[in-house]
């Protein structure tokens, strides 16, 4: 196959991808309804009475919530998988002279955009809120948000191609989403913590994608932005080749 011909296989699974998302208009409400939930019910709450390194809780968190708007939109896209098997449109597609990496990244680069929708819209309502200091500040972000929505993606994608049923997919999201987030530092500093969260915490990619958040949106970061980005990019390396892989031997 040509390079050609290879990016345009790429470029028609995209854009199914985003065709199916603004189709399913109920994604993009809840997508954004949950973060928000999170930030005027559990931060306003804190927030009345906690502030940390003199940052407003609310503020603080934001942060946090953009990842967690990252992990999930990113994890349960992995769903999609399993769905698109049982439609036979996956059939379609991998029994296509189209080649599996293909697939992959046509896929991931939809799930991306799916993300950076649902985080682009959370960081107007930051700025409406004055939850993000500037515009400046929300662009910067949203590069950020590419960086760590690549390596969610590619990782709900990978678990996606394992999976056989939606149940079998909720089951491993209970033991793999919640402790992701609440691991990452997204509800609280990662301070003096014992030495057991601290080795979880330091293995948890998503902690590093909200250290890189809040380096975007609060000007403070407890990692380096360079290492950040250096581990963001390793474990997107690894579920990009993992899950090309998994795709290669899927069975329709």
């Amino acid at each position: 196959m040509s390079n050609m011909s290879y990016f345009e296989s790429v470029y028609a699974i995209w854009m199914r991808e985003i065709k199916v998302f603004f189709r399913e208009k109920e994604r993009v409400v809840s997508a954004i309804i949950t973060p928000l939930m999170w930030i005027f019910a559990f931060g306003g709450g804190l927030g009345a009475s906690v502030a940390i390194s003199g940052v407003n809780y609310q503020q603080f968190i934001f942060p946090g919530i953009l990842s967690m708007a990252v992990l999930f939109g990113s994890i349960f896209y992995g769903m999609y998988i399993i769905w698109d098997r049982k439609l036979d449109f996956l059939k379609a597609v991998l029994v296509a002279p189209v080649p599996r990496s293909a697939v992959f990244l046509g896929k991931m680069l939809g799930g991306m955009s799916d993300v950076l929708v649902q985080v682009t819209g959370l960081l107007v309502i930051g700025l409406v809120f004055s939850f993000v200091p500037s515009v400046a500040m929300a662009l910067l972000a949203i590069c950020a948000a590419m960086l760590v929505a690549m390596c969610m993606v590619s990782l709900g994608l990978v678990i996606g191609a394992n999976m056989k049923s939606p149940e079998g997919f909720n089951l491993v999201m209970s033991f793999v989403m919640w402790p992701m987030f609440l691991s990452s530092g997204a509800l609280f500093p990662l301070r003096n913590l014992p030495w057991y969260l601290d080795i979880i915490v330091n293995l948890n990619p998503l902690s590093y994608g909200v250290d890189l958040f809040q380096f975007c949106l609060l000007g403070t970061t407890q990692r380096g932005i360079l290492l950040d980005v250096l581990v963001l990019i390793g474990f997107s390396a690894v579920f990009i080749a993992v899950g090309t892989k998994a795709f290669e031997k899927m069975q329709v």
